[in-house]
């Protein structure tokens, strides 16, 4: 049987967007250097690089 690994000894980040912490996922195994949000929110959220604030709709 495969040793469980606890939640607390998983890598952890802080997200760009939000400053949360969240902790490494599975899907993330092979990109985890470049992860930087925590969710598709965050990541879309983000502040736009020429203007600095995302456009009104």
């Amino acid at each position: 049987m495969a040793k469980m690994i606890r939640k607390a000894d998983l890598p952890q980040k802080t997200c760009a967007a939000c400053g949360r912490p969240f902790a490494w996922r599975r899907k993330w195994a092979r990109v985890w250097d470049e992860v930087r949000f925590c969710s598709d929110r965050c990541r879309g959220a983000r502040p736009f690089a020429k203007g600095g604030e995302r456009p009104q709709p």
